[in-house]
């Protein structure tokens, strides 16, 4: 009897085979929106050392009295803060010593390279006059 009632539990198993292709694509699909989970409020940047971009940056917005605030953080816990102007420029240091050099990499980002770190920043772009 015991026996009988092992070889009925375990025959269930024994008919389970390999992934089936439905349940693998599932699987991509789940681990695709995972990492665009992950990625939702993410920049790329290079940090100061980094070999290239990566999406490892968050970006906070703040609207202040006195404009939008932005701060870039990165992995290791620093920071910078950058204000959005008006006047083309793009964004500025907000704080600290170092100035912010904004350059335009494509149509709707511009890349901001401040205290050795690099990020990349949505950004409406208007043509030169």
């Amino acid at each position: 009897m015991r026996i009988t009632m092992l070889i009925a539990l375990l025959l269930p198993l024994a008919a389970c085979g390999g992934p089936e292709p439905a349940a693998t694509a599932l699987t991509k699909v789940e681990a695709g929106q995972g990492r665009a989970a992950e990625d939702v409020g993410r920049i790329l940047c290079a940090p100061q050392g980094a070999s290239g971009f990566e999406r490892v940056c968050t970006l906070d917005r703040v609207a202040t009295p006195t404009g939008l605030m932005l701060t870039v953080s990165k992995p290791d816990g620093g920071f910078h803060r950058l204000a959005v102007t008006r006047d083309g420029r793009g964004v500025v240091a907000a704080d600290g010593a170092e100035a912010a050099l904004v350059s335009v990499i494509d149509n709707g980002m511009i890349e901001v390279a401040i205290g050795g770190d690099r990020y990349r920043l949505p950004a409406t772009i208007k043509p030169q006059r």
